[in-house]
C-alpha cells in the first residue's frame, strides 16, 4: 500500500516560491505497475524523490508498508571521493546487507554496470553514463517491494538500454514498478495503470492509455506524430 496524505512541495526561485504540486491525496492501485506522467516541471521526479525517502515535502507525507527503492539510476547520491565499490559498500550497510549477502549485491553491481576496473576508482572520475550504469546496477540489485523508474532507460546506448528492459522484466515477476517516462511505448509496455500530474493535481486512471491521452493533449501536435512513430517503430 502507498498512500499520499496531503502532500505538498515547492522550492524557492529568484521570482518567489513556486509550487509544484498542493495538498494531494492519493492510494496507489496494489500490484500494479504505475506509469506517471506530467508535463516539464510539473513534479514528476521530485514526487519520486519524496517517496524513496531522499527528498522532503514542504508539510505531508507518504505512507507505506512496502520497501520502496530510491528511483533507478540516480547518480547525484554518490560519493565522489569514493569508489564505485565503495559506495556501493555502504549503500548495502544502510539496508542492512552484509556478509554473503554484500558481495553477491557488490558482484551483480559490478557486473551490471560493465565499467571494468573503473570499479574500484572514485566515482568523480566517472563519465556520466558511467555513473548512471553503476547507479542502475546498484538500485536493480538490492532487493525491494516496488522500484521507482526515473527516465533512466532514456540513458546510455542501445545494449544498455536493452540489458535494462530485461532486467525490469524479470523484476516484475516479483515486485511492481512506479515509472516515470516520456516515452510512450516503455509505459505501455511496463504499465498497467496511468497517473498525470498537473495543474489539476495528481490524477489516477485505470489503464496507461486514459492518462496518455490526456497528456497528449497538452503537448504540441508534433511531439505527439514523434511518439506515435516510435511506438509503431516498437511494435515492428
Amino acid at each position: 500500500m502507498i498512500e499520499l496524505r496531503n502532500l505538498t512541495k515547492s522550492f524557492r526561485t529568484p521570482n518567489g516560491r513556486k509550487v509544484l504540486f498542493k495538498d494531494v491525496n492519493a492510494v496507489f492501485p496494489e500490484g500494479k505497475n504505475i506509469g506517471i506522467l506530467g508535463r516539464n516541471g510539473a513534479g514528476k521526479s521530485t514526487l519520486l524523490r519524496i517517496m524513496g525517502g531522499i527528498d522532503y515535502p514542504d508539510y505531508g507525507r507518504v505512507i507505506t508498508n512496502e520497501r520502496i527503492s530510491w528511483p533507478m539510476g540516480l547518480a547525484s547520491g554518490f560519493q565522489g571521493s569514493m569508489t564505485g565499490r565503495e559506495n556501493a559498500e555502504f549503500i548495502c550497510g544502510i539496508h542492512g546487507i552484509w556478509g554473503r549477502s554484500r558481495q553477491a549485491v557488490l558482484d551483480r553491481v559490478q557486473d551490471f554496470a560493465e565499467i571494468g576496473d573503473y570499479f574500484n576508482a572514485p566515482v568523480k572520475s566517472y563519465s556520466s553514463g558511467m555513473r548512471s550504469r553503476l547507479a542502475f546496477g546498484l538500485s536493480i540489485a538490492v532487493d525491494f517491494d516496488c522500484y521507482l523508474v526515473d527516465e533512466v532507460m532514456s540513458v546510455g546506448d542501445a545494449h544498455f538500454k536493452h540489458k535494462c528492459e530485461q532486467v525490469i522484466a524479470e523484476k516484475r515477476k516479483s515486485a511492481k514498478f512506479i515509472i516515470v517516462a516520456h516515452a510512450m511505448p516503455q509505459l505501455k509496455k511496463n504499465c498497467d495503470v496511468g497517473i498525470y500530474l498537473g495543474p489539476e493535481g495528481l490524477q489516477i486512471f485505470d489503464t496507461v492509455d486514459e492518462a496518455i491521452e490526456l497528456y497528449q493533449q497538452g503537448i504540441p501536435k508534433a511531439k505527439v506524430q514523434q511518439q506515435n512513430r516510435a511506438e509503431q517503430a516498437l511494435k515492428a
